[in-house]
């Protein structure tokens, strides 16, 4: 199907590069998410070019270029862009059922778009040049199935697949951020090949899962992934959580609660998303009795190993399992200030923020029919008044160090100094006057007595 598509805005700097390779003698179209955002109405972040050219014509033709696969991809700097232009081909022999073993190049853009996975990402548009009218090129479907918001894959879906198992996990995070229905023969070939997903590494599902993760309510793709069959393949700890009962203001399972305190926290905040997801995913280890005895301790054993699983890097495992092993805090109105710094100082200031946004959120997701959290914002009032008094939170905070506490004694660098230290700690968490010099390195003498 082709046709004339007035609407589609493309760059100068992308008009550019397809007006030079046509005038040497090529083919060249935009092609794939580029076309699909530009149809949607939404602006593309990255422009991608298909022609009959090989990398070596290309490059002749741009000499400013980077050839940076085998796949046929070089890359075209054009103004204020960095441009991919890749060679027409056909794929073939996914052993890993993600990377082609052979790749062939091919001057027909028809079998360069039957390859691709989904109907609305195997488009493409040549831009109106001399005195042409800009030509969309759609032989499956994909404008049809943009209007109608269906995710439906190209030619047969379970070859797709087969090709690429990633596909399904997309297919997924396509009808989740764009509000699309996946197509119901799409859908039924990801639940037969749903065991390919076993073969995904880390570093993809973590990919979609962030992307996944940015949507307004992310329990839409999890109940998809689980209706699919996808998500007890790769996530099996979030799968399993169905069957955990929970005893909530809104009658849920642990599955149900887990995606609701997710779409409670802030869509651009990585950390709280998937803290809100994971917080509970030691529930079903520890279920007895209808309690579920130190989870935060065990799910935060389990939610690092998950995270590391998919490849996420040391600062988000180490910040959303601290919050996690701490989103179980139990305020009393009553704590003395003494309570209220030693809370502070075991989940540390710089993470209150954070574990407060995360308990509003568990809140949330079990039903609480209040937005306000009493009990929370007291407690964060009686924060602040320790702020304002300039409390000791940590070692640091003290108005000495190992070396005032070394020179004061006469020792030598040794554990002791840094037990001495901690002692003085304490007795500045009950007594925050202490916190002076003088009054310091006297308690200093004490205690070393």
């Amino acid at each position: 199907m082709t046709g004339l598509v007035p609407q589609i805005q493309v760059p100068a700097d992308v008009e550019h590069v397809v007006a030079r390779l046509v005038a040497s003698g090529h083919e060249a179209y935009v092609v794939g998410g580029s076309v699909r955002d530009a149809l949607r109405g939404v602006d593309p972040h990255d422009w991608d070019i298909a022609t009959n050219a090989t990398p070596e014509a290309i490059q002749k033709v741009f000499r400013q270029s980077l050839y940076v696969n085998r796949f046929g991809t070089v890359v075209v700097r054009q103004g204020d862009h960095e441009i991919e232009v890749t060679t027409y081909r056909v794929e073939a022999d996914y052993a890993d059922h993600r990377h082609p073993t052979s790749v062939a190049f091919t001057d027909s853009l028809h079998e360069d778009l039957s390859r691709r996975d989904f109907t609305m990402n195997a488009m493409a548009w040549r831009p109106p040049a001399g005195g042409k009218a800009g030509e969309l090129v759609d032989p499956f479907g994909g404008r049809r199935d943009l209007d109608a918001k269906i995710v439906r894959a190209v030619g047969e879906p379970r070859e797709r697949f087969k090709e690429d198992a990633l596909r399904m996990l997309r297919a997924v995070r396509f009808a989740t951020l764009l509000g699309f229905t996946i197509d119901p023969r799409t859908a039924q070939a990801i639940r037969e090949s749903a065991p390919l997903a076993m073969t995904l590494s880390g570093e993809r599902i973590q990919q979609e899962m962030v992307k996944i993760l940015s949507a307004p309510k992310p329990s839409v793709a999890f109940r998809m992934l689980s209706d699919l069959g996808l998500l007890a393949v790769f996530f099996p700890e979030l799968e399993i959580a169905k069957t955990i009962p929970q005893d909530k203001a809104i009658a849920q399972d642990v599955f149900e609660h887990s995606i609701a305190t997710a779409d409670a926290t802030p869509p651009d905040d990585l950390v709280l998303r998937l803290a809100g997801l994971l917080h509970d995913i030691g529930k079903p280890e520890t279920f007895a009795d209808g309690h579920f005895h130190q989870h935060e301790f065990v799910g935060e054993a389990k939610a690092r190993d998950i995270l590391r699983r998919w490849r996420f890097d040391k600062e988000t495992i180490t910040q959303v399992t601290h919050l996690i092993r701490n989103h179980m805090f139990w305020y009393q109105t009553d704590w003395t200030g003494s309570a209220v710094r030693r809370f502070v100082r075991k989940v540390g200031l710089e993470n209150i923020p954070a574990l407060f946004a995360l308990r509003k959120a568990d809140n949330i997701g079990s039903g609480a029919r209040s937005p306000r959290m009493y009990a929370l914002e007291s407690l964060w009032e009686r924060v602040q008044e320790e702020i304002r008094a300039a409390s000791a939170f940590s070692l640091k905070d003290l108005a000495i160090d190992g070396n005032d506490v070394m020179k004061e004694l006469g020792i030598q660098p040794s554990p002791r100094v840094g037990r001495i230290l901690n002692e003085l700690f304490e007795r500045v968490t009950d007594d925050p006057t202490l916190n002076t010099r003088e009054q310091l390195l006297k308690l200093a003498r004490e205690v070393a007595a």
